[in-house]
């Protein structure tokens, strides 16, 4: 009998970057799962048998199918892929699945449905990935979190971890699950027990710390100049430890409106971060008030950086040592037909006249512009 290899990794979880919450919230379930210890005294198994579990955003970048990849497949014993119509419209996650089955461990294949509905027929709610069918797997329904066996959603998704785990284990249901139902019984009344102190705790601290309103108004601190377009569609964020907050501006004379931030902030440093079209982004501590003014300046660099290149639409081909004039300032074209014009904050506008000592087949340039624009001439 050929002995079963020694696999660095009990389980591989496929998945979609939107499916990510799931694979972590079933990764923890597996590793953390304790056995009943009838079940590990038959099998000689661990308490927690299920780990490690591979799954890429807590071990490796996400990405391609990459040689490393394919290594971490290799050396896991299953493969668990999160179901959904993202993960069934998913090429990685279908090249996943080919090349575990391609190692053949085609039984060793399980899924975890957490949206959409097995062989629906209809791409916006199938669940399985069309690999499936292509390489004729056997006909799996997977755990189902949606399965209504019980009038509780969260009775139903644990009772699919636990139909997962028996099938990773090879072991009864039953085995696993009457165990498993006794444990959040008792986890229900534990955790009912510690909402209402929780609760009571929170009524308290609420009485003696009511929540503020924080108003975030901006100032521009560069030059203004009205040629230029006027802020718009501003985002700013205030980072509360775990918690962020964000608000969008109309104009440089709207304010961002913040509420339910808890009193207890005020006078504490916290995170502001600003961003917005054709102004510098900023990342801040402040020293929070109810009051705070966020000084900003616009970026100079997108109207008054004016790049492009000298090209001769005849022969096809740059242009050097051409005269450039926008207004008063002035440049040659480089040995690449490059031309460089930087333009003050105040005199910069959209569009510009240019001049040259060649014929122009137009006299305006658009901003911003860059290398890969060109001013044409004329032979």
């Amino acid at each position: 009998m050929t002995a079963e290899p020694d696999y660095r990794y009990f389980a591989f979880i496929s998945y979609n970057s939107r499916d990510t919450a799931w694979g972590k919230r079933l990764q923890r379930k597996l590793e953390n799962y304790r056995l009943p210890s009838t079940l590990c005294s038959e099998h000689g198994w661990a308490r927690k048998p299920l780990k490690p579990v591979f799954f890429a955003p807590t071990d490796i970048q996400p990405g391609g199918l990459s040689a490393e990849l394919q290594e971490r497949l290799r050396a896991s014993k299953y493969l668990i892929v999160i179901c959904s119509p993202h993960s069934a419209q998913s090429e990685w996650v279908g090249r996943e699945i080919s090349y575990f089955y391609s190692l053949g461990r085609a039984e060793h294949i399980h899924f975890f449905i957490v949206d959409g509905t097995p062989h629906s027929g209809d791409k916006a709610t199938e669940c399985f990935n069309p690999v499936v069918d292509e390489l004729g797997l056997p006909e799996i329904l997977g755990a189902n979190i949606h399965e209504k066996v019980y009038r509780w959603p969260w009775m139903n998704r644990e009772r699919a971890y636990a139909q997962l785990i028996s099938k990773l284990l090879g072991v009864e249901f039953d085995s696993i699950w009457q165990r498993h139902k006794r444990l959040l019984i008792e986890k229900s009344i534990a955790w009912l027990l510690g909402v209402i102190v929780v609760l009571t705790a929170i009524l308290y601290v609420w009485s003696v710390n009511k929540p503020i309103d924080v108003k975030v108004s901006l100032k521009e601190t560069s030059p203004h100049n009205e040629a230029l377009p006027p802020l718009r569609d501003a985002i700013v964020t205030l980072q509360l430890y775990n918690e962020t907050k964000s608000d969008t501006l109309a104009s440089v004379n709207d304010f961002a409106s913040f509420s339910n931030i808890p009193a207890r902030f005020v006078g504490k440093k916290v995170k502001i971060e600003f961003a917005a079209k054709d102004f510098y982004p900023l990342d801040t501590t402040v020293v929070l008030s109810k009051a705070v003014q966020l000084n900003i300046s616009r970026d100079t660099d997108v109207y008054g950086a004016v790049r492009f290149r000298v090209w001769n639409s005849q022969s096809e081909c740059t242009v050097k040592g051409v005269v450039v004039k926008i207004d008063k300032y002035q440049a040659v074209s480089d040995a690449d037909g490059v031309v460089s014009i930087k333009i003050p904050l105040e005199e910069q506008r959209q569009t510009y006249s240019v001049e040259a000592d060649v014929p122009l087949q137009t006299d305006t340039i658009y901003m911003p512009c860059g290398p890969n624009d060109v001013l044409a001439i004329s032979d």
